[in-house]
């Protein structure tokens, strides 16, 4: 697709068929009179009385509770720069739509008209009562920074910039398994960090916490390396100023243990990377174009541990890894605010469940044979299921240890099937008839497991309980796809045209002959037919030693489904 096509599709996904991506949906019935006058007046006074006797109660009767603001001002939208707040509502509304859709988190999008840093925090604290959190995001820095301290300061719900604090708390998991990878201690290294702004400082900063020293770290804005005689950087930024002659780029990541990018494409060379340290760590997260192609680094450099902002590229730093999770578990709590604690709980929560064994579903999603911890692995994938119940737990723990949670849980099995109850009803179904299936474990088979998506169907069966699954087809080749899925459960494997088979194949055509010789079905085609997986498949499940069988992958429907019907016998009605 050519970039007009793309910029069509964009603008035709904008605004068909209706205009924009969220809207507001009633939580309550409204079909008669009677729920009219309970929505609005006269109804609607009891729980304004109740709020005004005590405000917390405003948890209680409203939305507050699961609404977060997202708001921006437009200042340093994407790679877009300074385009405005009406610009800027697309991509508002977008953060909207993944936090509905990867939390269940309601989202009001407020753009603020006002460069001017006492003007927006003033807005923000007027309109604060109607919200359960903000999300503060695309505010140039320094002015971010400033915004966000004040805010955090003046305010008693969670607020987070997430171009700041997401980027930070998603690499800084990367980070911790890039240095388990590579045998590096945090307090060893030597960092090099590619730009200045809010999200460089936020990295840096969460790095500092993991243990890298502040005087291994050398940060360049645009103009070159950040000096302590620079009279224009922010306090922040003064952080990470060095003494001394300045360097160029090149000489700093000479020896270098880690490079951190976050600023422009292309400016991190392959001969540079040659002259970093053994087992190289790349955060090259510039968007779109990272500071170093990822398949130019790894073509370079066989031992670095790269990761982009590409999900095109293994080991995407993607704040949606971050962000929904994080607020869920404020929100849950009612957290006051969004302390370190809680970051650095959600960091070592996405760090864990990296090297946790990868469910096959995930597989599947990604298109991988099996993804596993190591250097094309070393942070979750944005699709795993596990995320809402692993992150937003540990942040409202952490809250609860910081003592910033108002609303404490105090079951945390229950809080976690809340968590999966708010995965949709789709989900909700899909889980229903797992539990269901996992109470009472059916015996499958799999007609067509030499196949490789059968097999890794087979695998999810198998390894979330749902059943028992009988493989068919050649077996040699069903061992090669269950090592390359690294599928090693001991199941029955069934060849149905081997010798070994031959007993219960003449056994499944006699049985077969009697039902269908009157219809001029001969003992010889019976056996013929035995020796078809299909036949075979169907026949275990007549004579009960399957329960269900699973077929058409690779044959079409009539032909799969002939079998079925002439030897399964037909459930009543």
């Amino acid at each position: 697709m050519n970039k007009e096509s793309k910029r069509r599709e964009a603008l035709l996904y904008h605004s068909e068929p209706t205009p924009g991506k969220i809207q507001v949906v009633p939580t309550k019935k409204y079909a008669t009179q009677r729920d009219l006058s309970l929505a609005y007046s006269p109804g609607v006074a009891e729980p304004c009385l109740d709020i005004a006797a005590n405000v917390e109660d405003v948890y209680k009767y409203t939305a507050k509770g699961n609404l977060v603001a997202v708001i921006s001002n437009g200042t340093a939208v994407l790679g877009l720069g300074d385009i405005g707040p009406e610009a800027s509502k697309p991509v508002m509304e977008g953060k909207g739509l993944l936090f509905k859709i990867f939390s269940d988190i309601d989202v009001f999008d407020i753009e603020i008209g006002t460069k001017d840093i006492e003007e927006f925090i003033q807005t923000v604290k007027n309109i604060a009562p109607s919200f359960g959190g903000i999300n503060l995001e695309d505010i140039k820095a320094p002015e971010s920074f400033e915004i966000e301290r004040r805010l955090v300061e003046e305010l008693d719900i969670p607020v987070m910039h997430d171009d700041q604090h997401g980027t930070a708390i998603i690499s800084s998991a990367a980070f911790i398994n890039a240095l388990e990878l590579a045998g590096k201690k945090a307090e060893d290294v030597k960092v090099v960090v590619s730009g200045a702004g809010s999200a460089a400082i936020a990295c840096t900063d969460l790095y500092v916490l993991l243990g890298v020293q502040v005087k291994n770290i050398k940060m360049f804005n645009s103009k070159g390396l950040l000096t302590k005689d620079n009279s224009s950087l922010s306090e922040l930024q003064l952080k990470y100023a060095v003494d001394g002659a300045k360097i160029d780029l090149a000489e700093a990541v000479k020896g270098a243990d880690v490079f951190i990018g976050l600023s422009s494409g292309g400016i991190l060379s392959p001969e540079m990377l040659l002259t970093m340290n053994e087992n190289p760590i790349v955060f090259a997260m510039a968007n779109p174009n990272p500071e170093i192609d990822y398949n130019l680094a790894t073509e370079t450099r066989k031992d670095v541990i790269m990761a982009t902002g590409r999900s095109d590229f293994p080991n995407q730093v993607n704040n949606v890894l971050g962000f929904p999770y994080i607020f869920r578990g404020a929100l849950d709590v009612r957290a006051t605010k969004i302390n370190e604690a809680m970051k650095m709980a959600a960091v070592k929560a996405l760090a864990i469940l990296a090297k946790e064994p990868v469910p096959e579903q995930v597989n599947v999603a990604y298109g991988a044979t099996k993804l596993g911890f190591g250097q094309e692995y070393i942070i979750p994938k944005p699709f795993d299921p596990r995320l809402i119940t692993v992150v937003a737990p540990a942040v409202a723990r952490a809250a609860m240890e910081s003592g910033v949670a108002k609303n404490p849980i105090t079951d945390w099995a229950a809080y976690e099937d809340v968590l999966r109850e708010r995965m949709g009803n789709d989900n909700k179904m899909v889980r229903l008839i797992t539990n269901r299936a996992k109470v009472s474990p059916k015996r499958i088979v799999f007609a067509e497991a030499d196949q490789l998506n059968v097999l890794k169907a087979a695998q999810i069966v198998h390894e979330d309980g749902i059943g028992f699954p009988i493989l068919l087809g050649n077996k040699e080749v069903i061992l090669e796809l269950k090592e390359e899925l690294g599928f090693d459960a001991e199941l029955e494997i069934i060849d149905p045209k081997t010798n070994e088979e031959e007993a219960r194949r003449n056994r499944f055509a006699n049985s077969y002959w009697e039902t269908r010789g009157r219809r001029g079905v001969s003992l010889l085609d019976s056996q013929k037919f035995m020796r078809e997986r299909n036949y075979f498949a169907a026949m275990m499940v007549n004579e009960g030693e399957a329960d269900a069988l699973v077929t058409g992958h690779t044959r079409s429907y009539p032909t799969v489904v002939k079998p079925m019907l002439q030897l399964i016998e037909k459930a009543p009605g």
